[in-house]
């Protein structure tokens, strides 16, 4: 015994006087020092030495910080430390001093020992250092560093249960009260401790405790008390653990019961300068990324045997040796049986100007097709005296070129949908002006969500001031309540329609709920309908309450569409951005596990909007984007078809039939061979083959106005569209996904799946437009005519302006961790090539939001399928946004139609540059030209690193990014010939010597 006391005597003499250099030399790795003091403080019997030996040790690791913890830990330090507390508990009382040494180690090492709390639970300290808390709940010098321990042993999972079940909870509960300016320091580590064990089993033993409404009277207490906000932490922790307590159903009840709603809605709203709990969420790393090195490359195998591809050799006449002019049973043409029905119920009068009647407009919100079918005829619309209502129609053809509403008529009727639609829109009837004034994008106003989230929760307050009043239902339209005509009627029973009933609140709000997609539990975020009875001068909150995406733009300036025709007949046929305080949060209405996917947990969110009316008796349509239905489709194809002249190759085909009956139109579109000699017929046959296709999700209604751009700019008569039509020849699809359009569904087809999760393996029956598409592709392949580029439209909701997404074998392989030998990687830059085109020539284009990343849970889409199976090296998915641009010519402004079928143009007139870039080698053969682009790829800090989760559903087909876009660079290129004239002036061309990429396969043509 003597002999370990001099040990420790003279350890601490020398500890005393020696240097620091010294001390770092002791709690080294390679020394033994540390052994020496672990060894005498486990084997000294003296109270005294021990008591040396820790201050010793707590000098020492205070004064090294993490690093000399790190050897104290590697040593065993732990555990000799958890020993010496268990030996010392168990003659109580303990040595108070010899306790809060051991306990101000324990802090700092528990935060280095990532087995901290096994070892103390295997050492049985928990219960010793809980006991230590419960007989000093007076002594507040030791009791702080125990909560501190106990706070670190709590951070298992196991121990924090074990320790609940020992009593922690009403031990902790003892010690905290109402508002108080003493021990403020010690009542954090007391809720900090509270926080992390009441979840789980402990969140019921506190409820039944009944410690929920002793929490929320602490709250209040507090909340009242500490006007300065100098306790925000402590009432944080108050609220983390209420929150952890009604995370459980039995906890929800009792947080009712005991008016937890009213209070915590009270104290919010009682300051509301108080500041929001900021949570920084940090990405987490995207484990989505491809990695097998063979699942990237190109796959070049017949999956199919040609004599079943020879079927699509119909759809490549112009290939053929046979006469290549189109016949004219190849324009559109109603393939239906059915005899041609009339609309004698309604007749059109044309005019130019003047002012409308309200009762009109008021009764024409919705056209009614006699279709003679449902149940027989359909009366029109009448006035009062039971005579025929007279449609008003402004004379506006010149500015809508391709739009006639007495064809859209005819062209809908033969359209077929699951609920029999016997309604036009008004909207789709008159048609869509773009306007010549840019809207903003909307600045939101500060505390407008909380505003809005406050009136929610005042529902639950007072429950009886809830008209809960259905006032539209379209399953049950028996249940519609009538009532004096104070509320608003709805309607979506029209083409792509999407409103499943209609609830009245309170006098001027409404919640909107809107219908899955057909056979599909999910997928609620495209609305299209119609509002009437609406009163002039009154705010209108509509509230969409069972959307599923975690966030939208609706959050950062995009506002909903809105169409009058009180406007629309006094001569302005608009859909407008409007709406203010719009935003989009999550609500307390939960999804069931099946429609989250087997997901658990997940709740919906809202889309909230207020709107005023500017007419009496006026209609108005709402939706979530610039509609554009299959109808709008099949009439103006018809009138592309009419300006079709002898220089340009125009056929229609259709590629198949829908599960719901609607054909899908094919279109090719080339110019016409100069004469019929041998040499004009050979140049029309060998021209490569575009391949385009758009809207196979129907909720994307940005992509048809971008196709509608490209399709006008093909049919033009411009001498840049005409040497475009003699470079390439073009197939589009521009609508994969017909029935869903017509339905109103948001991404799915009528078999209840995603149509781009299907390129893989399609069913002829389930999927008849993607296998009859990929089989055309597979077609193309086996005969030669590989398309050049394939590109499939789509529109983005959580992204601004217009980008593209690719595939690379290298830039996937970058973003992995995979140790790939980038010289054993051989891959053509030209991918690059059309992206780096757009982003100089549109200036709705970012470069930077652009990735050639592919994922795993992409492997089934367009882009990726057609990339390895058909050997495209240029397969991309173009993405629209859906609000707006924050770079470039249009920064701050949301995006219009205009824009959109610019885009459309301006794609074009890429294509038209891509050839300079192309070599002659590939326009022929477009799989063997491949260069080792080690040398010459863009500089690899310009690739978008991928941080965005993928989830089971609702996610975009790509994710979104998160790296700063540079708007810095422009080009001061001169004007480039196969530019429009009054586009070169606006937009910037790439400079061939500006890049390696450019100037290598500019010298090869």
């Amino acid at each position: 015994m003597y002999l370990n006391t001099a040990i420790g005597l003279s350890v601490n003499r020398v500890f005393g006087h020696v240097s620091e250099k010294t001390r770092n030399e002791v709690a080294s790795k390679s020394s033994g020092g540390m052994e020496i003091i672990l060894s005498s403080l486990e084997n000294t019997p003296d109270l005294q030495t021990t008591l040396n030996i820790l201050a010793i040790l707590n000098e020492l690791l205070t004064v090294g910080g993490g690093r000399r913890t790190g050897v104290f830990v590697s040593k065993g330090g732990t555990a000799v430390l958890l020993q010496l507390l268990v030996s010392s508990s168990k003659d109580p009382p303990a040595n108070e001093e010899l306790m809060l040494h051991i306990h101000s180690l324990l802090v700092k090492v528990g935060l280095k020992d990532r087995k901290f709390g096994v070892k103390a639970r295997l050492n049985g300290a928990l219960n010793a250092t809980l006991n230590l808390v419960k007989h000093n709940l007076q002594n507040y010098k030791l009791l702080l560093p125990c909560l501190q321990v106990l706070r670190v042993y709590s951070s298992n999972l196991v121990n924090a249960v074990s320790l609940g079940k020992s009593g922690a909870l009403e031990i902790m509960f003892e010690i905290i009260g109402p508002f108080s300016k003493k021990s403020t320091t010690l009542l954090k580590y007391v809720m900090c401790f509270l926080c992390m064990c009441s979840s789980g089993m402990n969140a019921r033993r506190a409820v039944d405790t009944g410690y929920l409404p002793t929490l929320l009277t602490i709250y209040q207490d507090w909340h009242r008390n500490d006007t300065r906000h100098r306790h925000v932490v402590i009432r944080k922790s108050i609220l983390g653990c209420i929150k952890n307590l009604t995370n459980i159903k039995l906890g929800r009840k009792a947080f009712i019961d005991a008016n937890g709603m009213r209070i915590l809605y009270n104290t919010s709203t009682s300051n509301l300068e108080t500041d929001f709990i900021i949570y920084v969420c940090y990405a987490p790393q995207n484990d989505d990324i491809e990695t097998d090195i063979n699942k990237l490359r190109p796959i070049q195998m017949n999956t199919r045997p040609f004599d079943e591809l020879r079927a699509y050799e119909y759809f490549c006449r112009e290939f053929s040796k046979k006469c290549i002019r189109p016949l004219r049973e190849d324009l559109l043409t109603p393939k239906s049986n059915d005899s041609p029905l009339e609309l004698d119920s309604i007749s059109i009068s044309k005019r130019p100007e003047g002012t409308a009647d309200p009762d009109l407009v008021c009764s024409l919100g919705s056209l009614v097709l006699d279709t003679g079918v449902n149940g027989g005829s359909v009366d029109g619309p009448q006035d009062e005296g039971g005579e025929q209502a007279v449609l008003e129609v402004p004379d506006t053809a010149a500015l809508l070129p391709l739009h006639d509403p007495d064809l859209y008529l005819e062209i809908v009727k033969s359209t077929r949908s699951v609920p029999a639609y016997t309604e036009v829109a008004y909207p789709d009837y008159f048609g869509h002006v773009a306007l010549n004034l840019r809207e903003p994008i909307l600045e939101r106003a500060y505390g407008v969500q909380r505003t809005k989230i406050f009136q929610d929760i005042e529902r639950l307050i007072h429950s009886s001031d809830i008209l809960d009043k259905v006032v539209y239902d379209l399953d049950n339209q028996r249940s519609v309540l009538i009532d004096n005509g104070e509320s608003l009627k709805f309607n979506s029973k029209f083409e792509s329609g999407n409103l499943r009933k209609a609830i009245q609140v309170r006098k001027f709000e409404y919640d909107l709920i809107l219908n899955s997609d057909i056979n599909s539990n999910h997928y609620h975020q495209w609305f299209y309908f119609e509002v009437g009875n609406i009163r002039p001068g009154v705010r209108y909150r509509f509230n969409i309450i069972n959307c599923e995406k975690s966030n939208s733009q609706f959050n950062y300036g995009m506002q909903v569409l809105m169409y009058s025709v009180q406007d629309a007949i006094n001569g302005s046929p608009h859909w407008v951005r409007t709406g203010s305080d719009i935003c989009y949060y999550k609500n307390n209405f939960s999804r069931s596990s099946i429609a989250a996917g087997g997901q658990k947990g997940k709740s919906y969110f809202t889309l909230t909007f207020t709107v005023t009316f500017q007419h009496k008796d006026d209609v108005c349509y709402f939706a979530y984007h610039y509609p554009y239905t299959y109808s709008m489709l099949k009439m103006h194809l018809q009138k592309l078809s009419a300006l079709r002249t002898a220089q340009i190759y125009y056929r229609q085909d259709d590629l198949c039939e829908t599960l719901g009956g609607n054909s899908c139109p094919l279109l090719t579109i080339t110019a016409m061979p100069g004469s019929s000699s041998n040499d004009h017929i050979s140049q029309f046959r060998s021209r490569p083959v575009m391949f385009l296709s758009a809207r196979v999700h129907p909720g994307e209604t940005n992509s048809s106005w971008v196709m509608k751009g490209t399709l006008e700019y093909l049919m033009s008569c411009s001498p840049q569209a005409q040497r475009l039509r003699e470079c390439y020849i073009f197939k589009i699809i521009p609508m994969l996904n017909p029935d869903g359009v017509i339905n109103g569904n948001h991404r799915c087809s009528l078999s209840g799946e995603d149509l781009n999760r299907q390129w893989q393996n399609p069913n002829a029956e389930l999927h008849p437009t993607i296998y009859h598409a990929k089989s055309l592709l597979q077609y193309l392949r086996a005969t030669g005519r590989t398309p050049l580029v394939f590109c499939d439209y789509h529109g983005h909701s959580r992204k601004k302006n217009v980008f593209m997404y690719g595939c690379s074998i290298k830039e996937t392989v970058w973003q992995t961790n995979v140790n790939t030998s980038t010289c054993e990687l051989h891959e053509d830059l030209g991918y690059r090539t059309l992206p780096k085109l757009l982003s100089q020539m549109a200036p709705a284009f970012s470069l930077s939001s652009c990735s050639f990343v592919v994922e795993r849970s992409k492997e089934t889409t367009a882009r990726v399928v057609v990339w390895r199976e058909i050997g495209v090296q240029r397969s991309y998915t173009m993405e629209s946004t859906l609000c707006g641009c924050d770079q470039g010519k249009y920064k701050g402004l949301q995006i219009g139609t205009s824009e959109l079928e610019e885009m459309g143009a301006q794609f074009c007139l890429a294509l038209l540059r891509l050839r300079r870039f192309t070599s002659p080698l590939e326009l022929h053969n477009h799989n063997s030209h491949l260069l080792d682009t080690e040398n010459d790829l863009i500089d690899t800090r310009s690739i978008p690193n991928i941080t965005s989760p993928t989830t089971y559903v609702l996610e975009e087909d790509e994710p979104a990014f998160l790296e700063e876009v540079d708007y810095s660079a422009e080009s001061n290129d001169e004007n480039d010939p196969d530019l429009e004239p009054d586009l070169q002036d606006n937009h910037a061309l790439p400079d061939p010597n500006s890049d390696s990429e450019f100037s290598r396969q500019d010298s090869l043509n």
